[in-house]
C-alpha cells in the first residue's frame, strides 16, 4: 500500500489550500453573518477548475480523480463549510447526475457550463414528507403530448435558487411503482422557487424548497431510461458520501487547528493550557481520530477511481467522519472555554456548521442501514 499522494494531489492540495486561507477565511465570518452566497468565490474557484473537477476535459472539467476532489473538499471545509457544500453539491449531486446518465446532447447542452462553474445545478430529491425514505417520493410527472408535467415540492435543496443556477435533476413518479429523473430547468413556468431557508449553520450556502404546478418540460429532459431513477439516486448518492466523509474531515481538522491554537496561546495558573494533560490529551485523541477518518475516505474516493465497489466504505467514511467531527469540535469548542461560545469566535462557526454533517446524505442512521445490508444483516 502507497499512503503517499501523488503530485497532482499534493498541488491539488496546496492550491486548495491556500485558496481557502487566503481568500475564504478573511470573509467567512462576514458571508455566516449575512447570509450572503458567495459569488465572487465561486467565480475564483470556477477559474481554479474546482466546480467540475471529476468531469472529463471534453466535457469542460478537469478530469482529475476522486481522491483529488475529495482533497479539495476536505481543505475547503478546514476553513469553510459554506463554500465546501456549494462546491460539493454542485459536483457531485448536480453536475454527475447528467454526467453519468445523460445521452450524448444532453451532456452537450450542459455539461460544459456546469462543468467550468459558469452555472450551478442541483438535485432535488428530498420532499417534506420523504427524507430518509427516498423512495415515498410523492412527485409525479406525467408525459402528455411529448412534455412532462410535473407536480409536487422539494424540500432543503442546495444551489437551486442562485443567480446562476442552470437546472435541477428532480425524482419523481413517472407510473405506478416507478421513479424518474428529469431535468428541470430555472424559469421554467410552473416551477417555483422559495426565498432562501434560514439554517442553523451553512449560512452562506443556497437552500430552497421548491415547488412544481402543472410545470412542464420536454420529453427529452428524461434522464437516462423511465423507471431507473430509484437506481441512478442511490449510485448519486454513494458517491456523494464521499464528498461529505471529505466534509467530516475537514471541518474536524479546521476544529483541531484553531484549538491547537488556542491551547499554545491561551495561559492559566501561569503556564499555556496545552501543558495541562487534560488538554493535551484531548489534542491528542483528536489528531489520532482525524488521521483514522482521513483514511476511510481516502480508502473510499481510491477505491471509487479504480473501478471497484465502494458503496460500503463510503458509507462508514461518512458515517464515521460525521460523528468524529462532532466529538473534534465539542472537544474544540470546551478548550476555547467562554470565547468559544462567543459568534465571533471561528470555532463558533464551525460548532454551528457542524450538525448537519450527521443528517445530510443519509442521517447516522440510514448509513448503519445501508452498512449493515453491506454485511449481509
Amino acid at each position: 500500500m502507497n499512503f503517499e499522494l501523488t503530485e497532482e494531489q499534493q498541488l491539488v492540495r496546496d492550491t486548495v489550500r491556500g485558496f481557502a486561507r487566503d481568500r475564504v477565511a478573511p470573509v467567512a465570518e462576514e458571508l455566516d453573518r449575512e447570509q450572503r452566497f458567495p459569488y465572487d468565490l465561486v467565480a475564483e474557484l470556477a477559474e481554479l477548475g474546482l466546480m467540475g473537477m471529476t468531469i472529463p476535459e471534453e466535457y469542460g472539467g478537469a478530469g482529475a480523480d476522486t481522491v483529488s476532489y475529495a482533497i479539495a473538499v476536505e481543505e475547503l471545509t478546514r476553513v469553510d463549510s459554506s463554500v465546501a457544500i456549494t462546491v460539493a453539491a454542485h459536483h457531485s449531486l448536480g453536475t454527475l447526475p447528467i454526467y453519468y446518465f445523460g445521452n450524448e446532447e444532453q451532456k452537450q447542452q450542459w455539461l460544459p457550463d456546469l462543468a467550468s462553474g459558469r452555472k450551478l445545478a442541483a438535485f432535488g430529491l428530498t420532499e417534506p414528507g420523504a427524507g430518509s425514505d427516498a423512495g415515498a417520493t410523492r412527485t409525479t410527472a406525467e408525459l402528455r403530448d411529448g412534455r412532462w408535467t410535473i407536480d409536487g415540492s422539494k424540500m432543503f435543496i442546495t444551489n437551486a435558487g442562485t443567480d446562476i443556477t442552470a437546472c435541477v435533476t428532480i425524482t419523481a413518479r413517472t407510473g405506478e411503482d416507478e421513479i424518474s429523473n428529469i431535468v428541470v430547468p430555472n424559469g421554467t413556468s410552473g416551477y417555483a422557487i422559495s426565498p432562501p431557508m434560514h439554517k442553523l449553520g451553512w449560512r452562506a450556502s443556497d437552500t430552497r424548497e421548491l415547488s412544481f404546478d402543472s410545470c412542464t418540460v420536454p420529453e427529452a429532459n428524461l434522464l437516462g431510461p423511465r423507471g431507473e431513477g430509484f437506481r441512478q439516486f442511490l449510485a448519486i448518492l454513494d458517491g456523494g458520501r464521499i464528498s461529505v466523509a471529505a466534509m467530516g474531515v475537514g471541518l474536524a481538522q479546521g476544529a483541531y487547528d484553531l484549538a491547537y491554537s488556542y491551547a499554545l496561546e491561551r495561559e492559566q495558573f501561569g503556564k499555556p493550557i496545552a501543558k495541562f494533560q487534560a488538554v493535551r490529551f484531548q489534542l491528542a485523541d483528536m489528531a489520532t481520530e482525524i488521521e483514522a477518518g482521513r483514511a476511510l475516505v481516502y480508502k473510499a474516493a481510491w477505491l471509487k477511481d479504480q473501478g471497484g465497489e465502494f458503496a460500503r466504505d463510503a458509507a462508514m467514511a461518512k458515517l464515521y467522519t460525521g460523528e468524529l467531527s462532532h466529538r473534534v469540535v465539542n472537544a474544540a469548542l470546551q478548550i476555547h472555554g467562554g470565547y468559544g461560545y462567543m459568534e465571533e469566535s471561528a470555532i463558533a462557526r464551525l460548532y454551528r456548521d457542524q450538525k448537519i454533517l450527521e443528517i445530510g446524505e443519509g442521517t447516522n442512521e440510514v448509513q448503519r442501514m445501508v452498512i449493515a445490508r453491506h454485511l449481509g444483516l
